[in-house]
């Protein structure tokens, strides 16, 4: 099994640890065979090919036959041809070779072994073959592809199975060397076919139910590849970056198997023209189509057909649509479901196999025959009335079939009926595929209910919106303003800009907001009183409140609060009180804000307003948060979810917010498989911009030593700008740096996000940058330390000085004034956190400035309770404070076990150890006859340090660290510190590492 591969083996992990287990079995004695069962392409040879690589490491020979595909007329036992032909080569095994030489004559052809004497002759001298290779040295035998093979080579395995060296003791022959014998022959088969190559009436079918009932014998059925496994592939495939949109594609279509998945990649690189990659790459169309074309003329016929309605389709519509008798089409069904090409599935339905071999076989369908079934499709559809999924059908065919009045007609009823069952991302395709049959029908076939593009647009861009595709919904409104003439009706003029301004918000295009909700409010009078002018006013509310504007904004709050009110319009009072709150008119905070919050929701309720009770809910929330209040907040986080569950919106703007929270509540409070189990169930249902909804996972998968999660963290800033995804990025990327020791590159994504996070929004000073300052100064304290411990004091101070800068800046953010702005307790904790860090950069580690920050975060956020305390428990250790440095450190380590934070962890071993604040934690490195603290002094040796810096960093005077450095020479017979630490490196004393930083 010498195959190359050019990626590194991803997934089938348990697989193939099942597979090594029997080759380890079988070279203890236990003699096993596996039947690896799975669909061509799904990886069948690679994990073949990874479990020889075990085998022939572990001092096993591996030998390998092929089954090949030559039709009625096959080579006789050519597998096994194959693997007598490698014995021959080896000159170890020349002397079991001479001593079977009925198996020998296979080499020469198989002349004299057709008949029954013979075939005995030949099957019990190739098992004696085997039995005595195998007493030379462990063997596995290799079998690919046992669906092409002949009558003789399937004969042959069975006898070796069920009769051979699996079921025959070992005897009294020793083993090699004279050592006592396993007690059966070390032998391992593994095979490998193909199954969805084995028809009903496949001959390989009854020896594989005979063989698998043998105890030596087991299957291992090889699945699809998972999602997840299946993008890791599709990456390592390629070295340069493959967009998301194409790697989730090509997952999507692949459906787990791997040839697919490379042959998919491989026709984006060079697609056909007008494809976009999309078009099926020629070399999988043929392998997909060999099983169909062995089909009869009629079977083909009604595959054929099945294309052309998709991956699924009922008996009753394809019975229709072929017009076959009855015998004729469940003849040809059989035949179909016999070769594994359909599956009958429930609701007596069909389903192809796999949806690649549906796209090969209606992509060899004629131009013309293609439009004939689709339009029999659509007729009968027709026929079919409003049933569910009928119109979608219908719009597909007729527009495929050119009847486009009718596709028009079809995909507004689908655009209906995904609005009522809650599905927006249907709902905008339809809608989408609607505005572009417009123009190519003609008026008097158009819909004749006062429908125009305008309307159809700004209802696909708040499709859109609730969807998640907040840079489509902008898109959309900007056509329907391009659409919007002169003549137009200024309402509807007004709604498009308003509707404009608010998408516009979402995706943080605040200046162009401000612009189109003025205009708006403009456009209309606020008398007469109107809906319009109330709805303009609310949106120009939230564009004045983002640019800064409070007092205009609140003033006109004030009016439209009044005017809805005369006008009995709850929704939008409801949505008005909530912007009220939020400057200031009693702040989400405070119980009176949070009071008022709860009656906006009610009015919204009632008023059926699904996506403005969601906005009450999501500050009700907020408030609760940012008051410390999280067991609160987790409650009306549920309430939101579950309310933008049932009413179709849990893609919308503020159930993505809610969702975020959620996710970051549970960090917070140290829920840290809670958080990582959501976020791993919500991956695949939110699309690409929503993906910051369960961002706090990262810091999880960061906190736990994820080496990943800077990577994934990345891909989130991938696309257009988006500030929630840039703050949950740069978060990770800021940590991720300070973990590594990098203070320049935290403080370039400190300053970086910074600007991204202020640009257009009028306010320069984000709370988010308390944290990101905090953070980014761990990075920079420990390079001061570790400045100052060199002699280095320029550089020191130079560091120290940023540290100052940066800690203005996280004060100035925390005091920038205004009504509800003041700090909450998160922000309070990263200040104290920020100032404690400040200290340490300048001078060292402070106690008192540590015991503010560990209060701080006594709120409720047990991680980072726990770095501050793993600094406390340093100072109190630099103070001589060595008992209150123990507790610390001890509950510290405790939490950080209990999160499974394991970089946390081990720097608070090392600091526990360093610090001799009780017993070592139990470690697997033996350090020979030196003390736990000689064990520690030669690390810092080996890293440079005099013995007044191994004082500091240990907590000792520079004399006692002497004492240590003498007595590890005298241990170690070395004649000074460079030969002491070679000496180290030699014997595996230490290693070369990198101090990970937490």
């Amino acid at each position: 099994m010498t195959q190359p591969f050019g990626t590194p083996f991803i997934g089938r992990a348990g697989e193939l640890a099942r597979l090594t287990g029997v080759l380890d079995r079988a070279r203890a004695g236990e003699p096993r065979a596996v039947l690896i069962a799975g669909d061509a392409g799904v990886g069948k040879t690679r994990v073949l090919t990874e479990a020889a690589r075990h085998a022939a490491d572990t001092g096993t020979t591996v030998l390998t036959g092929h089954c090949v595909d030559l039709g009625d007329v096959g080579l006789p036992y050519l597998p096994f041809t194959e693997i007598l032909g490698a014995l021959a080569d080896d000159a170890r095994f020349a002397p079991a070779l001479a001593a079977h030489p009925a198996a020998g004559r296979l080499l020469g052809g198989t002349d004299g072994i057709s008949d029954a004497g013979g075939r005995l002759r030949l099957f019990e001298s190739l098992a004696g073959l085997l039995e005595d290779v195998a007493a030379t040295a462990p063997l596995a035998l290799v079998i690919e592809d046992l669906h092409w093979a002949d009558q003789s080579s399937r004969d042959l395995l069975r006898f070796l199975l069920s009769r051979g060296p699996l079921q025959r003791p070992q005897g009294l022959r020793p083993a090699p060397g004279g050592e006592p014998a396993p007690a059966g022959h070390r032998i391992a088969v593994l095979s490998s076919y193909r199954s969805d190559d084995l028809h009903r009436r496949h001959p390989l079918r009854p020896l594989l139910a005979e063989l698998v009932r043998l105890p030596a014998v087991e299957r291992l059925e090889l699945r699809p590849m998972a999602d997840a496994e299946m993008t890791r592939l599709v990456r390592a495939l390629r070295t340069d970056t493959v967009p998301d949109t194409t790697v989730r594609r090509i997952v999507e279509r692949a459906e787990g198997n791997a040839f697919y998945a490379e042959e998919l990649l491989a026709a984006t690189a060079d697609p056909l023209p007008g494809t976009g990659g999309e078009a099926m790459p020629s070399g999988l169309a043929d392998v997909l189509l060999i099983r169909f074309e062995h089909l009869s003329v009629t079977a083909q016929q009604v595959l054929r057909t099945a294309a052309v309605a998709g991956r699924r389709v009922e008996h009753d519509l394809l019975r229709d649509a072929v017009r076959l008798p009855d015998d004729a089409l469940e003849s040809a069904l059989r035949e179909a479901v016999g070769r594994q090409l359909l599956v009958p599935a429930d609701g007596d339905t069909y389903t192809f196999r796999h949806a690649l071999t549906r796209e090969a076989v209606y992509a060899d369908l004629l131009p013309g025959e293609r439009v004939r079934l689709h339009r029999a499709f659509a007729g009968l559809l027709a026929e079919r009335g409003d049933r569910a999924q009928s119109a979608a059908e219908r719009a597909h065919h007729s527009r495929e079939s050119h009847d486009l009045a009718d596709a028009l007609r079809a995909s507004l009823e689908a655009a209906d009926h995904a609005a009522q069952l809650g599905a927006p991302a249907e709902e905008l395709r339809h809608l989408e595929s609607a505005l572009d049959l417009w123009p190519a029908v003609p008026a008097a076939e158009l819909p004749q209910d006062g429908l125009d593009t305008v309307t159809l647009t700004l209802r696909a861009s708040a499709a859109a919106a609730h969807a998640g595709e907040s840079h489509r919904a902008v898109s959309l409104t900007r056509t329907a303003l391009a659409r919007t003439g002169s003549d137009a009706d200024s309402e509807l003029a007004v709604r498009v800009r308003y509707t404009l301004a608010g998408n516009l918000i979402r995706v943080d295009r605040l200046k162009a907001a401000f612009t189109y909700s003025s205009e708006a409010l403009a456009m209309i009078p606020a008398e007469p009183p109107s809906r319009t002018w109330v709805w303009a006013a609310a949106t120009h509310v939230l564009a004045a409140r983002h640019m800064g504007y409070d007092d205009e904004a609140r003033r006109l709050a004030q009016q439209a609060l009044r005017t809805a009110e005369d006008l009995e319009l709850p929704d939008a009072r409801a949505d008005l009180t909530i912007s009220l709150v939020g400057l200031g008119d009693g702040t989400r905070s405070t119980p009176e804000g949070r009071s008022r919050l709860r009656e906006a929701r009610d009015l919204a309720r009632r008023a059926g307003n699904a996506s403005v009770e969601t906005r009450a809910l999501y500050n009700l929330a907020v408030g609760c948060y940012e008051s410390g209040g999280l067991d609160e907040c987790l409650t009306w986080l549920f309430e939101g979810l579950g309310r933008a569950g049932r009413t179709g919106l849990l893609t919308s703007p503020y159930a993505l917010e809610l969702r975020y929270l959620q996710s970051l509540v549970l960090y917070t409070l140290g829920r840290w498989d809670e958080c990582a189990r959501a976020a791993a169930e919500d991956a695949g249902r939110l699309p690409v911009a929503a993906r910051f909804a369960t961002g706090p996972a990262l810091y999880v998968a960061l906190a736990r030593g994820d080496e990943q999660a800077a990577d994934r963290a990345r891909a989130l800033l991938d696309g257009p700008f988006d500030w929630m995804a840039t703050l949950v990025a740069s978060v990770i990327l800021v940590d991720a740096a300070a973990v590594r020791g990098g203070a320049a590159e935290a403080v370039d994504r400190l300053r970086g996000t910074l600007a991204d996070l202020t640009d257009e929004s009028g306010d320069d000073r984000p709370d988010i940058g308390i944290r990101l300052v905090a953070l980014a100064l761990a990075a920079v304290a420990d390079t001061a330390a570790e400045l100052r411990l060199t002699g280095d004091m320029a550089g020191a101070r130079r560091w120290s000085d940023t540290a100052e800068e940066l800690t203005e800046l996280a004060r100035s953010t925390a005091a920038k004034g205004g009504p509800g702005s003041a700090p909450g307790p998160e922000s309070r904790a990263w200040l104290a956190r920020a100032e404690a860090e400040r200290l340490r950069a300048r001078s060292g580690p402070d106690v008192t400035a540590w015991e503010k920050a560990v209060a701080a975060f006594d709120y409720g956020d047990p991680y980072e309770l726990s770095r501050c305390r793993r600094r406390l428990a340093e100072a109190l250790l630099a103070a001589d404070r060595r008992e209150e440095a123990a507790e610390q450190a001890r509950a510290a380590h405790d939490t950080a076990v209990r999160l499974g934070a394991a970089p946390l962890r081990e720097a608070l071993d090392a600091l526990i150890r360093r610090g001799r604040l009780g017993p070592a934690p139990s470690t697997a490195q033996d350090t020979t006859a030196l003390t736990a603290r000689e064990d520690e002094v030669l690390r810092l040796l080996a890293r440079g340090r005099t013995n007044r810096q191994i004082g500091e960093e240990l907590f000792i005077s520079g004399k006692t660290a002497s004492v240590h450095v003498s007595n590890i020479l005298a241990k170690l017979g070395a004649a000074g510190r460079t030969e002491a630490v070679a000496i180290a490196y030699r014997e595996g004393l230490i290693e070369q590492e990198r101090e990970r930083r937490v």
